[in-house]
């Protein structure tokens, strides 16, 4: 039995990856046939990027901060890198973590969350 967690989302697997939402895992299905046709390149899931570096504070030692994401790509029309977020719930530490990757993304970097049918751009 798979369980679903706190927001109802239901875990898939596909090509033997587990995704934590159909959401997601209907999102790579769409990303492989762009890869297939040519459209995007060097698709990869969960990267990850280091948005706090781990640090010592009067001999405490406090853990790095880490922005996964579901997404990265090559998009051949746009000439630009694209990472990629599918939320069904944006929460609180989402958006924190959001603002500190974004403050730190190369300007060339697209960066999109995908929500509700919607894809928001930043």
């Amino acid at each position: 039995m798979i369980k679903r967690n706190k927001y109802r989302n239901k875990k898939v697997v596909i090509d033997n990856i587990l995704f934590d939402s159909k959401k997601e895992a209907r999102r790579y299905k769409e990303l492989k046939l762009m890869e297939e046709a040519g459209l995007i390149t060097n698709l990869v899931l969960q990267p990850k990027y280091e948005v706090l570096k781990s640090f010592k504070r009067r001999g405490k030692t406090h853990r790095k901060i880490e922005y996964i994401a579901d997404f990265r790509y090559f998009d051949n029309e746009r000439q630009a890198e694209v990472i990629e977020d599918v939320k069904g719930v944006s929460t609180d530490v989402f958006n924190i973590k959001k603002k500190l990757f974004l403050y730190q993304l190369d300007e060339s970097i697209v960066f999109l969350v995908i929500k509700k049918n919607k894809i928001i751009e930043y």
